[in-house]
């Protein structure tokens, strides 16, 4: 009996640690695109609730807010690609906190941590054009050219 519980749980194991190595890039940390607008909070999502959009492997905390995002996805990804919105604004990219965020007329912006939100909602409607403003060129520039 010990054997077979050791088998299945060995099994388990693998099962998970399978799971997440099929993942790609894993967007926001893992969090739930979602629930950054249903709950407003940033909540982590589950490993075997994902889709892929992008290039980018999305986690969520229900089949629910799985189906919500495959129906319009742009509606939830963070704006940016993900990428820091202050940092974005003043034309760098820095990696993003998936905790240090705000929506913002039904847009998702994260930014490197809560100090820069901080400074980010400071001006929020003069730092989102001048962001926007950017992306295209920073769009497709490794981080490390900039």
């Amino acid at each position: 009996m010990f054997k077979k519980l050791l088998v299945i749980a060995t099994m388990s194991m693998g099962l998970s640690a399978m799971a997440a190595d099929e993942l790609d890039i894993q967007a926001l940390g893992g969090h739930d695109p979602v629930a950054y607008q249903t709950e407003g909070k940033a909540i982590r999502g589950d490993g075997f609730i994902l889709s892929k959009h992008n290039g980018l492997t999305y986690l969520f905390t229900s089949k629910d807010h799985k189906a919500t995002f495959d129906k319009s996805p742009e509606k939830y990804v963070p704006q940016f690609g993900g990428w820091c919105a202050f940092g974005m604004s003043v034309g760098k990219k820095f990696h993003a906190d998936p905790e240090a965020f705000v929506v913002h007329e039904g847009k998702l912006y994260v930014n490197v941590n809560q100090d820069i939100l901080k400074k980010f909602k400071a001006e929020l409607t003069g730092n989102i054009k001048k962001a926007d403003s950017n992306w295209p060129k920073l769009r497709e520039k490794e981080e490390s050219s900039l």
